[in-house]
């Protein structure tokens, strides 16, 4: 049935508007799409009218660095505004049975996965077959073996498995290369001219600065930007905030100067001062945290939440269980001179925004709930819930650094955009012109907040007031629909 949201500031990036406006959503059964927009739209007898005087309504949020692959982790997206979570930096594989594992199961946002870098070269390097599941993934990221560099024919087995799944239709190929730091530089570029021949972006976490270990091969945000000139490739810096630290300045203006230079990278943050990942990470190891300036200390194990006590401790857990996710603050969020680093780095020209969302744990082991609201005990990094509305209330409501009509360019227009070339199912996301999907976001701007800590990390934003994806209501008046899974595959086009 066709909806009418009557009387909101209607906000569209991909058109620039910004003002008081209606908005039509078709009730086609094949998906929802915007069928007009503009004041005063006449009411029929067959429309649901939804009064959203008072609110901004736009595209919903595209989040192009989601490993949460859960019914339970994309409510939590869905209550923070997010209508598309994807899964880019690592990729699952194989392909095929992630996309099916996903319909399978439902989903209440669309999805979709890149091609794995990661997966491909521990089936080649380390003989460890993928299965397509963000557990088995972070257990692969401590194993050494994978992290070496490649031989001649290892580098062409696994570039071969990455054109297979270029040829299954994947979003583009994802990148670890910070879990691998001293492999050979040569081979990035290798698989930076598949990326470019198959017109198909790449999706990287960089290897370490060269502040934080002078042996590294290359500095990581260097050679992003080193690849996208020399190859020409589409090349996304994933989570330049993480991977940056105290040294964002310089990265910025050096990723500035490239894409001055006509490379092509493009540039994602997050409001947040600590990361997630598996503890076995090869930047974990207590060596190479004090080379960043931290210590054991801090580091948290999600699913128990024990602070570290010291490098001895950390050593154990390494060793014992390297896949156990955890947080790592790599800034101190009580100082404002990392706060201000942050919001650098969100404020970067065309800086996207981009959760890194993680699933949630429980301490039972399982990884998902149907149930809603979630179950108690159950943890995450609080980006998962949070991400948006913590950049809206930073950056909109809070320090004015970005109007709503730049808010929504960086959360739902510029992050489709990275996907225009490889998917074209992307086009109609990231707007709300006539012929948008009708993925939309419906918020109060007075209150948009998040909640989420890092001690309470599942406790839903506040603020978002409707979502629809592909027409159909995902929250209605700030409360999560547990019978809506009309989430799709985002997938690309076989290369």
């Amino acid at each position: 049935m066709p909806t009418l949201l009557r009387g909101g500031r209607v906000v569209d990036p991909a058109t620039g508007f910004d003002g008081p406006a209606d908005v039509l959503i078709s009730g086609d059964v094949s998906g929802g799409k915007v069928a007009a927009v503009g004041p005063g739209l006449p009411a029929a007898p067959d429309q649901v009218e939804i009064d959203v005087s008072g609110y901004v309504v736009g595209p919903g949020f595209v989040d192009l660095h989601s490993h949460v692959h859960t019914i339970a982790g994309q409510r939590l997206q869905a209550m923070d505004g997010v209508t598309t979570a994807l899964d880019l930096e690592a990729g699952l594989m194989p392909l095929e049975r992630a996309y099916a594992e996903a319909a399978a199961a439902g989903r209440p946002l669309h999805y979709g996965f890149s091609a794995s870098w990661g997966s491909a070269r521990a089936k080649v390097l380390a003989g460890i077959e993928p299965d397509a599941d963000i557990d088995s993934g972070l257990a692969v990221l401590g194993n050494p073996e994978w992290q070496r560099s490649s031989s001649k024919a290892e580098l062409t087995a696994w570039l071969s498995l990455l054109e297979g799944e270029l040829a299954a239709a994947a979003l583009g190929i994802g990148v670890l290369l910070g879990y691998a730091p001293f492999s050979d530089p040569a081979e990035f570029l290798a698989l930076s001219r598949l990326a470019k021949e198959a017109g198909a972006p790449t999706y990287t976490h960089v290897r370490e600065l060269v502040e934080v270990d002078p042996a590294i091969p290359v500095d990581g945000s260097q050679e992003i930007a080193i690849a996208a000139a020399e190859t020409g490739a589409a090349m996304h810096h994933c989570h330049v905030n993480s991977t940056s630290g105290q040294h964002v300045d310089r990265v910025l203006a050096a990723l500035d100067a490239g894409r001055s230079a006509g490379s092509r990278v493009t540039v994602e943050a997050y409001p947040y001062g600590a990361g997630s990942t598996a503890v076995g990470a090869a930047f974990l190891s207590p060596e190479r945290l004090k080379m960043k300036g931290l210590d054991a200390t801090r580091v948290l194990l999600l699913e128990t939440g024990e602070r570290i006590a010291d490098e001895g401790r950390l050593q154990q857990v390494r060793a014992e269980n390297p896949g156990a996710p955890c947080i790592l603050e790599f800034l101190d969020e009580g100082n404002p001179k990392d706060i201000a680093l942050l919001h650098r780095a969100l404020a970067f020209p065309d800086s996207i925004v981009a959760s890194d969302a993680m699933p949630v744990y429980w301490r039972d082991g399982a990884n998902e709930s149907t149930v809603w609201p979630l179950p108690p005990g159950g943890a995450t990094h609080p980006r998962t819930a949070g991400t948006f509305a913590k950049a809206l209330r930073l950056m909109v409501r809070e320090s004015g650094a970005w109007t709503w009509l730049e808010a929504f360019r960086r959360c739902s227009y510029l992050p489709a955009r990275v996907l225009d070339e490889v998917a074209p199912g992307a086009r109609t996301k990231g707007r709300l012109d006539v012929g948008a999907d009708a993925d939309i976001v419906v918020l109060d701007p007075a209150t948009i907040t998040d909640t989420a800590t890092y001690f309470d990390s599942t406790r839903p934003s506040a603020g978002v007031r409707h979502l629809f994806v592909s027409g159909t209501p995902v929250v209605r008046d700030g409360q999560l629909l547990t019978d809506a899974f009309p989430g799709r595959p985002l997938r690309g086009e076989p290369r």
